[in-house]
């Protein structure tokens, strides 16, 4: 069968694949004795001449560039190859008539499997070059092992990953709305606006849904509300990426019948591509869209969030916190979650602040959306050290204007204890425990679809009917 075009692999990254003009054996006859090279000539711009040297235990692939026709077959100096390593997965043979060369097994392993070459037919040239790792399975039982190990981690991965999306990664159970009333009436309870103090607020207070979900749970609107009650002069911004702009119908569901009732609380569209635009994430968040990534929706969160406060300043807060002071004298903030990282489920910064700006670059220079947390808790810890230039969190606290609280302001209760927040606890232990906090973080991850009584002494309950009493009295009525 003619042969048409060819392909070379190292090290998994496709060095070449073209076309060949012509191909050739040779043997060349020099100190180290008889070496059989095969040259092909490639339709490139510029001349390039491939050499296969073979041998009993294995051997080499030159690629040179040459600015003549033809090579000398009498050693003569050729220059410095472009590109050399060993070949393993295959090489050329002299085939029984002139001017062909076939791919053919080696008889002994002669290394790590560094690169492989094949010559292609007419059809196989529209296609994607074969997969190395394939032919390793025919290899030695060790590298079968060793591949076969490989695949499994990388499949149960996957697997793991899907899961946790479409099983885990769904709010449900007590925070999850159906078959409820989609519209409801403002009760009495809610605060009126206040009269102007003549003093203007220092900023917005944001929160985020970067996912298209727009039927906010009972913990979502608790924060929402607790955060509307702190601040009752300040706008309280809920930015949704599934509400539609413009004149659009927005979706009727009770949350956002709910709070709508609040006068500081507006809902708004979150626009993804202009939040991003002008900023370091603007190119990343274009690439981003057109690829798979396991933990997108969190990564997504942590993007916006840098964004919005560089952009805008304010506050930012996560939707499972729950308010119960006022956040305003907190500028330049981030709170602490354990000795070791920091975590921005509550920032507080000036518009355009440095930091901000720091943590945006770190974002797209450092970045992995493989590795859960490291574009948020993890980045904004590896900043702080470099704004501060230390090695460890407990070496300082404040520095440059940007200050660190400790985790009984944000995180007084450890992700790894978020079952206390369904613990029964008295109003006495629960004036103690919260005597030094702004906001709880309730660990929405760990504790979505965990249930307890609205009426109940849990901890989390208690939170509730102080200091979002008109969800809490929703959650009464409708659960």
């Amino acid at each position: 069968m003619e042969r048409k075009g060819m392909w070379l692999e190292d090290r998994g990254k496709v060095l070449l694949r073209s076309s060949v003009r012509s191909l050739r054996w040779t043997e060349f006859t020099g100190g180290s004795g008889t070496e059989e090279r095969c040259e092909l000539d490639l339709v490139l711009p510029s001349s390039l001449w491939l050499l296969f040297g073979q041998g009993a235990g294995g051997g080499r692939w030159m690629l040179y560039q040459q600015s003549h026709r033809g090579l000398s077959h009498r050693g003569a100096h050729r220059g410095k190859p472009l590109q050399q390593s060993r070949w393993i997965c295959g090489h050329g043979e002299h085939g029984e008539g002139p001017g062909s060369c076939w791919q053919r097994r080696l008889a002994a392993d002669p290394g790590p499997a560094d690169s492989c070459w094949r010559l292609l037919t007419s059809g196989e040239m529209t296609s994607a070059p074969p997969d190395c790792l394939l032919r390793l399975l025919r290899d030695t039982p060790r590298q079968r092992v060793c591949t076969l190990f490989i695949i499994g981690f990388k499949l149960t991965f996957f697997v793991s990953v899907m899961v946790y999306w479409h099983v885990v990664g769904e709010p449900g159970g007590q925070g999850q709305l159906s078959n409820l009333p989609v519209d409801v009436p403002c009760p009495h309870m809610v605060p009126p606006t206040p009269p102007p103090s003549g003093i203007p607020p220092p900023g917005n207070i944001f929160f985020l849904e970067t996912s298209d979900r727009t039927n906010p749970n009972f913990l979502f609107m608790c924060s929402v509300e607790s955060a509307a009650r702190a601040h009752p002069e300040s706008p309280v911004v809920v930015l949704m990426k599934g509400l539609p702009g413009g004149n659009a119908s927005r979706p009727r569901h009770l949350g956002l019948s709910l709070l709508g009732c609040f006068p500081n609380v507006q809902m708004r569209p979150l626009d993804l591509g202009e939040l991003f635009r002008d900023t370091p994430l603007a190119a990343w968040y274009a690439a981003v869209q057109r690829r798979w990534e396991p933990y997108l929706l969190p990564v997504l969160s942590d993007a916006s969030r840098i964004a919005l406060l560089w952009k805008f300043g304010g506050i930012y807060l996560d939707t499972d916190f729950i308010v119960l002071k006022d956040l305003r004298n907190l500028t330049n903030a981030l709170g602490t979650q354990s000795r070791y990282v920091l975590n921005g489920a509550f920032l507080a910064f000036e518009q355009h602040h440095e930091f901000m700006a720091q943590c945006m670059r770190d974002f797209v220079t450092h970045y992995n959306g493989w590795i859960w947390g490291h574009q948020g808790p993890q980045l904004l810890t590896r900043v702080f050290k470099k704004w501060c230039s230390i090695r460890s969190l407990s070496e300082s606290r404040a520095c440059r204007g940007v200050t660190t609280l400790p985790p009984e302001a944000f995180y007084p209760i450890p992700w790894q204890n978020w079952k206390k927040y369904f613990e029964d606890i008295s109003p006495q232990e629960l004036t103690r425990l919260l005597n030094a906090t702004f906001a709880v973080h309730v660990w929405n991850k760990k504790s979505q679809g965990t249930r307890f009584e609205a009426t109940s002494k849990a901890l989390l309950a208690q939170l509730h009917a102080r200091y979002c009493p008109t969800t809490h009295k929703a959650m009464k009525m409708y659960l």
